[in-house]
């Protein structure tokens, strides 16, 4: 691993950063305040990244992408994640997962939403079934040919504006040792669907305007052309593509903590008490050098997951390392940043207290700080026997 940038990874950092401070920045506080994103600035967004050539980057060539490394791509995601993700959803990055599509399903659903012609969004979470995925009592049976899907997804990321959507359903079940262990299918589903309904989630505190929804599939009937991979393949084509999912957490963690710690580190020096600015006090000094080193860590073994997967190398343990340690250290410096700000870091003067509630999120969903954990501890104990 060579610890520096080459020239054209300086250029893509540089072009990304850009495009968010000129971009993204100036309508934050909108989005904010309104909780939604106009029609018109998100068209503005999507048509100036396909302009830039960063659109689906995370794609390959052969389909129309940008063809970006996965490390490269961490290095996009790092710098959209100074930015409001309500307004960066529209930079564009589909689904990895939609490289499973057959001949048939990419010219309808992977190269449209390549060229940014559609949108699509990712169901796996229900109600009763987060983190425990073969939970989902969200199911689809043979029926006349077809398959004929019921049950609910929530807390469904993108809904709102998506063409489609990629659901994951349990299509049968086997008996094991440990019991029931349910088979699951991918299907993509196109909004307007008979029997797909798609409506507004909850209020969440972190990333006002990106919006979570609820679907809803009510006898909702769909031919085998909608599933995508194996039928009872769902957690092959799950383990194959989604992994990265995880590395854009950890990533995107570590540029919102960038962007915090300069916050903390002008106030500090400009902020003046008994004479002199806080940042000469070693109880705030020490929270500054906290907090940078601990962004570096993160940086660098959020780096090292992304690298070791364009190296061919297992990298399971090293990304849930990566999104643990990130998710867990930006709510470490967002917090340190508030408490720099003392009572002016909770007014909506600023957008630390947005910094803070946004961060939140991040240790809950891509699989949680102790699903990471559990990942972790297996993957050093299966080997002993343990």
């Amino acid at each position: 691993m060579h610890f520096g940038l080459t020239d054209e990874q300086d250029m893509i950092v540089s072009t990304v950063r850009s495009f968010v401070e000129n971009e993204i920045y100036p309508h934050e506080a909108e989005v904010e305040r309104t909780g939604a994103v106009p029609r018109e600035v998100a068209d503005e967004i999507r048509r100036k990244t396909l302009d830039l050539g960063f659109y689906a980057c995370n794609f390959p060539e052969e389909v129309g992408g940008a063809g970006l490394s996965h490390l490269e791509f961490a290095l996009v995601e790092r710098e959209l994640g100074r930015g409001s993700m309500a307004l960066t959803h529209f930079f564009g990055r589909p689904q990895n997962i939609l490289m499973a599509c057959d001949a048939e399903q990419r010219e309808r659903y992977l190269l449209p939403a390549v060229r940014g012609e559609k949108m699509d969004a990712l169901a796996m979470t229900e109600p009763e079934a987060g983190s425990d995925v073969r939970g989902m009592k969200c199911t689809a049976r043979r029926q006349g040919g077809d398959w004929v899907l019921n049950g609910t997804k929530h807390f469904i990321s993108g809904a709102d504006h998506a063409d489609f959507v990629i659901v994951f359903v349990a299509t049968g079940e086997d008996q094991t040792e440990k019991g029931p262990k349910k088979r699951i299918t991918t299907f993509l589903v196109d909004r307007g669907t008979p029997g797909f309904t798609i409506r507004e989630g909850y209020n969440s505190v972190s990333h006002r305007g990106y919006k979570n929804m609820v679907l809803e599939f009510d006898d909702c009937r769909l031919p085998d052309a909608q599933v995508l991979g194996e039928v009872d393949g769902g957690f092959a084509v799950m383990n194959e593509w989604l992994y990265a999912t995880r590395i854009t957490v950890a990533t995107m963690s570590v540029g919102r903590a960038r962007r915090c710690f300069d916050w903390a580190v002008s106030h500090a020096a400009e902020r003046k008490q008994f004479g002199q600015p806080i940042g000469k006090f070693q109880g705030v000094s020490f929270q500054i050098a906290d907090m940078i080193t601990e962004i570096d860590a993160a940086d660098w073994l959020t780096l090292a997951s992304a690298w070791r997967l364009d190296e061919g190398l297992p990298a399971n343990r090293e990304i849930a390392s990566a999104k643990l340690y990130a998710t867990e250290m930006l709510a470490r410096v967002t917090d340190a940043t508030l408490q720099v700000y003392g009572g002016m870091g909770l007014m909506d003067d600023f957008p630390i207290e947005r910094f803070w509630r946004d961060a939140r999120v991040e240790r809950i969903w891509d699989g949680t700080s102790e699903i990471q954990r559990h990942i972790i501890s297996r993957e050093l104990l299966r080997p002993l026997g343990a």
